[in-house]
């Protein structure tokens, strides 16, 4: 199956920036779209940001659109998400997604595997 490890959260301040990464292991041939999802407390699972492997296609919440660009390095299995102008509501834990598939979706029910999160939290 496919391992994800998300690093790169921390306590930042409103108007910095950060970059967050996602290392997949694996079942490689597996790891197609991928996708960034964000939890804060008491609130369901939100979906940040999406990439397809073979096309390049880019989807990004209304949300952050603007302040966030999502990449990935196929040949590392590595998933970024680069956010900038950070707001104190983007404090939240951020997961890495993929599924077995190079449709993007905004839905968690549609992705297959999940790391373990990375805490981000960005202070006034």
């Amino acid at each position: 199956q496919v391992q994800l490890v998300e690093t790169g959260g921390g306590l930042v301040q409103a108007g910095d920036s950060l970059r967050l990464s996602c290392a997949a292991s694996g079942r490689a041939f597996s790891i197609l779209a991928m996708a960034w999802f964000r939890q804060a407390p008491g609130k369901e699972r939100e979906f940040v940001a999406a990439m397809s492997r073979f096309a390049g296609i880019q989807s990004y919440a209304d949300s952050v659109k603007g302040r966030v660009t999502i990449s990935r390095d196929n040949a590392k299995n590595t998933l970024f998400l680069h956010m900038n102008s950070l707001k104190p509501e983007d404090t939240a834990v951020y997961y890495c997604a993929t599924r077995a598939s190079n449709t993007i979706e905004r839905t968690a029910s549609m992705y297959d595997f999940w790391g373990q999160g990375t805490q981000v939290t960005v202070s006034s």
